[in-house]
């Protein structure tokens, strides 16, 4: 097992563990020379990591998403965690663990789609449910759609993401639907393939990143392709019905500013829009709080995807206990007969 993992590091600790590389930038100091700024990941965060000394020697021993061998010292720098780095080496892929390095959601995979199964058989709409059926008879959709990230950072950023959000958001729209009289079959569709574009927009046999397809398209278009080739598999799947579907994957981002083609323009839609946002930024807020770097205070960093800052609310209502000042010191006994009458003096002239 790998060791140290980042969660298990304290602050001034000279520590020497392997890391994955997930950003590598050269930068100069003013001295003109070059140093390394790295952020190193494993399964449980992320180490912003500088190396200020012997950077030229090390410039070309390892790329982005390569494995490394680190030697440096932990410290709290500016009120965050910095990692210096004394000594760097690259590590080959076969020496390492890949699940030591990748976050996976804490759900069992097949466990979850599963229960997405479950989901689709409960449907009472013939049509959407025969749909559903068709795509995931799909195995290779099948397996990259419990595979995948929900997102390369943002929300649900791990192994298993996808399905994860996709799971939260059907119980939302399960209580949800009853509350507003909307049809749940369609919102439920909705949920369930608004994102499914994602298995394909995303690369994350290494780390998360985009495919050239996803830079290209993004998740919308390819998600729309995907729907849309099974449809004609279904030649007696109602047009009208077909439109209401598309038009909620083309809307579910709510705003065109934020990359829909349409705005949504029915209940369900709408819907699907405000339960998507709801679940992906309560997330955001979950993993800011579980991940903040900042070592003291009751605020977290800014995040740029809630667009603030969060009130580490458990530290504020209950901030760790002041440390107990020392007892002050006893008075000694005097030790002779002047000093005890120079104590009664001054003990006099106090009161």
């Amino acid at each position: 097992m790998k060791s140290p993992y980042i969660n298990q590091i304290e602050p001034n600790q000279v520590i020497t563990g392997t890391f994955l590389v997930s950003a590598k930038d050269v930068r100069q100091k003013k001295s003109g020379d070059p140093y390394l700024s790295l952020t190193l990941t494993d399964r449980t965060g992320e180490l912003d990591a500088k190396m200020w000394d012997n950077a030229a020697e090390a410039l070309d021993a390892f790329s982005r998403d390569d494995f490394v061998r680190v030697k440096g010292l932990y410290q709290i720098f500016q009120n965050r965690p910095q990692l210096t780095v004394h000594k760097i080496a690259h590590v080959a892929d076969a020496e390492v663990d890949y699940a030591d390095f990748f976050p996976v959601s804490a759900r069992d995979r097949d466990e979850m789609f599963r229960e997405l199964l479950g989901w689709i058989e409960g449907m009472g709409n013939a049509h959407l449910k025969r749909l559903l059926q068709t795509i995931f008879s799909d195995e290779r959709i099948a397996l990259a759609y419990r595979t995948a990230p929900a997102a390369k950072s943002v929300h649900h950023a791990w192994i298993g993401g996808l399905i994860e959000h996709v799971l939260s958001l059907c119980r939302l729209a399960k209580m949800t639907a009853a509350h507003y009289d909307v049809d749940f079959d369609l919102l439920l569709a909705g949920v369930i393939l608004h994102d499914i574009g994602k298995i394909d927009e995303l690369s994350y046999a290494r780390g998360i990143s985009y495919t050239t397809q996803g830079q290209l398209l993004g998740h919308i278009v390819i998600g729309m392709r995907m729907v849309e080739e099974k449809l004609r598999e279904i030649p007696d799947f109602p047009p009208p019905l077909r439109d209401l579907l598309l038009h909620m994957l083309l809307s579910h981002h709510g705003e065109l500013e934020f990359g829909s083609p349409k705005v949504p323009m029915f209940a369900e839609a709408l819907l699907l829009h405000h339960l998507d946002n709801l679940d992906s930024k309560m997330e955001c807020v979950r993993g800011l709080i579980e991940r903040d770097r900042l070592f003291d205070g009751v605020w977290t960093g800014y995040s740029s995807a809630l667009d603030r800052s969060l009130l580490k609310k458990h530290k504020f209502l209950d901030p760790a206990p002041a440390p107990k000042s020392a007892p002050a010191p006893k008075r000694p006994e005097p030790v002779s007969p002047f000093g005890a009458k120079l104590v009664t003096a001054l003990e006099d002239s106090s009161s």
